[in-house]
């Protein structure tokens, strides 16, 4: 191998994409804001940077992991970014979720250094994140997808060129979109089998293997039936992915009923002090205007 790669933001997310790269063998440097969290990299053996420019200039590879569209700015662009690091010919590859536009803006910037650039947002949750089974969807030129794929595969299972620069991030908030809409559609569903006086652990045996199975019923209507608000994804990062389908879709005039209904129930939720709990913890929401809280072996 190579490329030598770098990894930026080891967060809920990013440290285990990054650990699945170590794994595969990958020659890799990691930097965090907290530097805390790249300890267990480093001692796995990883090397650490000191800044993102400083990865930047140490690795052909960099990828990025970061919460919000400003972030991923900040440490590709900011004063201390792979920007000002990276040499010409490097790639970055984001793997944030921001808006299409940032990431238009991003590869624009860096293609006036030489520095190709790719957007690649994920959907797995943690679990995937971990286990090294994530989706991820890219967008930008089809010869640096080919040269990404050794590292796309070290942490997704299904990997799919979408587009061009962008491109990733609109198929992002599609994946989003349906998301929030399976989990409102499994909260009240089991908020109504609890009404109703059913096994509920029957209940989602049942339905799970027929037309109503998704990978949100597999992993978070167990969880809530556990009352494990554990987060694959919080529901303050959920949020951030909403406004930017919210404000992606009013650009393009695409109604969003659920979406924006969801979007003010996870509202609610944070205002209550809820933000760091795991997203399907919108089933709080749906249980308070029902007067029922779901739980385990509840009939």
């Amino acid at each position: 191998m190579t490329e030598r790669v770098g990894f930026i933001g080891l967060g809920i997310m990013g440290s285990g994409m990054a650990a699945n790269l170590l794994r595969a063998g990958f020659d890799l440097t990691v930097w965090n804001r907290t530097p805390e969290r790249a300890e267990a990299l480093v001692a796995a053996g990883a090397s650490r940077a000191a800044t993102p420019a400083d990865l930047g200039a140490r690795c052909s590879i960099i990828f990025s992991c970061v919460s919000d569209t400003s972030d991923v700015i900040e440490v590709i662009l900011g004063e201390q970014g792979v920007i000002e690091g990276a040499p010409p010919g490097a790639l970055v590859v984001d793997m944030s979720t921001i808006s299409p536009q940032g990431a238009q803006t991003i590869a624009a910037a860096l293609a006036e250094r030489g520095v190709h650039f790719l957007d690649a947002p994920v959907s797995g949750g943690s679990e995937g994140a971990a286990r090294g089974t994530l989706s991820i969807m890219v967008g930008g030129p089809a010869d640096q997808v080919a040269r990404a794929m050794p590292c796309f595969q070290a942490m997704g299972a299904t990997i799919t060129h979408v587009g061009g620069h962008g491109d990733g991030q609109t198929v992002k908030l599609v994946n989003q979109i349906l998301v929030v809409g399976t989990m409102l559609a499994i909260s009240e569903a089991l908020v109504f089998a609890r009404a109703s006086g059913v096994d509920l652990e029957k209940t989602l045996q049942a339905v799970s293997g027929g037309a109503a199975g998704s990978w949100m019923l597999s992993n978070r209507a167990p969880q809530c039936l556990r009352r494990d608000w554990r987060p694959g994804f919080t529901i303050d990062l959920q949020q951030k992915d909403l406004r930017l389908v919210l404000q992606a879709a009013d650009e393009v005039g695409a109604p969003m009923l659920v979406t924006a209904q969801v979007f003010q129930l996870y509202r609610a939720l944070q205002a209550a002090g809820m933000g760091q709990e795991g997203n399907h913890a919108l089933i709080k929401a749906l249980e308070r205007l029902a007067g029922v809280e779901v739980g385990a072996g509840q009939g």
